[in-house]
Formats: structure tokens, sequence, C-alpha cells
């Protein structure tokens, strides 16, 4: 839950196709004179070996975990505006799994917090991927 006056617009674990337009509108401010989105999609390889089907799990705390990474992430840059959604369940290759963005009044302090928000979602949300291969493997990976 956000309130008016909250830089945190969206954090949310989803089943359904994220969307792009929604994150973009949830971040947009008048204040903002920057704002960078990014969007990780599921790709047909890893490794060097050929992925045919993947899958993300989340653990309970994964939302609790997203607001604190959030909050840090205000904290330390003068963030507008942040917006986070990550897709849970079967992904289809190109499909988005991640989408995150960040508003701040100059382009390079919004480059920054979002590429923060990135990195530490990646590491340290309990978010796993599961990964079925073209020559029949499989692994679990922890990865937001």
């Amino acid at each position: 839950m956000t309130h008016a006056d909250d830089p945190i617009r969206l954090l949310a674990l989803r089943e359904t196709p994220l969307s792009l337009d929604e994150v973009y509108a949830a971040v947009g401010d008048a204040h903002a004179g920057g704002t960078v989105v990014f969007v990780g999609t599921v790709r047909d390889h890893d490794g060097g070996k050929a992925v045919t089907a993947l899958e993300y799990s989340a653990h309970p705390s994964a939302e609790d975990e997203m607001r604190r990474v959030a909050e840090k992430v205000v904290a330390d840059f003068p963030v507008t505006a942040l917006v986070a959604v990550h897709r849970v369940g079967e992904l289809r290759i190109t499909d988005a799994a991640v989408i995150v963005a960040v508003s701040c009044p100059h382009r390079g302090e919004a480059f920054e917090a979002c590429h923060r928000l990135i990195d530490d979602l990646k590491h340290t949300v309990p978010i796993w991927k599961h990964q079925r291969f073209a020559d029949g493997e499989e692994e679990w990976v922890a990865s937001c």
C-alpha cells in the first residue's frame, strides 16, 4: 500500500503479464526531469544452452523484501517516484519478467537509482528461476 506522498508508487509480484504502460504512468511526475525504465525479458538461452521454458517462484517474504530495497533506494537518491513489478509463474521467451522504473529531478540520478534498484532486487529478493533446457536438463537459479 502506498500513500499519495510516497515516492514508492507500485511494488508487486504478478502472475499476469506486466504492463510497461502501467509502470510508466505510475512513475510519471511533474517534478521529475529524468525517468529510467528497465525491462528484464526472458531470453532463449543461458550459459550457452537453449532455454525452452522458464518459471519464477517467490518466497512469501518477497514483496516485503522488495519494499526494503525500494526504501533504501529512496533514502539514498532524490527519488521522485519508483516502481518495481516482477512476474511469477510460467513465462514464455520474450515475456517481461521484471520492470523497474525510477524518476528523479535529473537524468544522472535516475540512471543511478534505477541501476541500484534492479541490482539490489536481483541480489536480495527471494525469487527463483526454474529453467528447462532443450537438452532436457533443468536448473533452479536465485534471480530477480
